[in-house]
């Protein structure tokens, strides 16, 4: 029986909440140690990788409501996988990437990242490599911090620059409120705010919150909403004040936890159950504070093929 090699694999991805986010000071490299709590959270992009008919290299198109701000050049994070793959494996670059956009874009909720977790895999069912999950890892870390935790999902734990990925026991389900805003916040920018807010202050290393993970561990979600933490939180306000309006609905209207999603400007309320979750869309929505309210739920499983012809 002849071995028949796929044309195009599509994978769907999550992306992901931070119940915490703890920063610690910048280090010489310019960068700063984090340890941080991820839930990986059910909005999903998809994401086709296939052969091109001509070898023009690697192409990106993107569609979906939130495509737009979307860069389709080398910029592009499932470019950037794809790039690595290609080198690190010696594999052809004749290959088209489409992005179905359903994470939000700059909104903190590690929408690039998971494109190139989805490209990673996609590439490795693509030209049937069989790769062990470090080595996916490996290239994963290389391009983000987000990246690896994405290929698993679920809930983990993120050390170093938050690329160190271990997984956290987590039961229950947690039911998420998402208000979105039509212009993203830059990582970067957040990072250099959190820098001057902090400056001459004494930081101290990161660590995991115990309380957050023994919550998790028991189900209890009125324990994990009120351990929900943000360093960036208030570097995010500060360049994007409506946030703290946002913020202030959620806590009215009785979310268990209100967080600014990693570097924002994505809120995030955990609220009790699905009811909650459609009176607190509702209340968000008439506020008139914010554009987009969406709902989500988690954990769920990370990257993962759902076609294949």
């Amino acid at each position: 029986m002849s071995h028949i090699v796929p044309n195009a694999v599509v994978v769907r991805v999550p992306g992901k909440v931070n119940l915490q986010l703890s920063v610690g000071p910048k280090e010489s490299d310019g960068y700063h140690g984090v340890v941080t709590v991820f839930q990986a959270i059910s909005l999903f992009d998809d994401v086709t990788v296939s052969r091109a008919d001509v070898d023009d290299g690697i192409s990106i198109a993107i569609s979906g409501d939130l495509a737009h701000g979307v860069p389709t050049d080398e910029t592009n994070l499932a470019f950037i996988a794809a790039k690595l793959m290609c080198q690190a494996y010696d594999l052809p670059t004749d290959l088209v990437i489409d992005i179905k956009k359903s994470i939000p874009v700059a909104g903190g909720m590690a929408g690039g990242s998971a494109d190139a977790a989805a490209t990673i895999l996609a590439l490795d069912h693509l030209f049937t490599l069989g790769l062990a999950r470090e080595d996916m890892h490996s290239i994963a870390a290389k391009i983000g911090s987000d990246v690896p935790f994405l290929l698993g999902g679920g809930t983990a734990v993120g050390r170093g620059h938050g690329d160190e990925v271990t997984s956290a026991l987590s039961r229950g389900t947690y039911h998420w409120v998402l208000a979105l805003s039509s212009v993203g916040l830059s990582t970067p920018a957040v990072f250099n705010e959190i820098d001057r807010l902090r400056e001459g202050l004494d930081v101290a290393p990161p660590h995991a919150n115990e309380y957050l993970l023994q919550a998790l561990l028991t189900a209890d979600a009125v324990a994990v909403g009120k351990a929900l933490a943000n360093d960036l939180q208030a570097a995010a306000c500060s360049l994007r004040p409506a946030l703290r309006l946002i913020l202030d609905v959620g806590h009215e209207y009785g979310a268990l936890g209100c967080i600014v999603s990693g570097s924002g400007p994505t809120v995030a309320f955990l609220v009790a159950d699905e009811d909650a979750a459609l009176d607190l869309t509702v209340a968000l929505t008439s506020s008139g504070v914010i554009g987009t309210v969406t709902r989500a739920s988690g954990p769920v499983p990370g990257a993962r093929v759902i076609e294949v012809r």
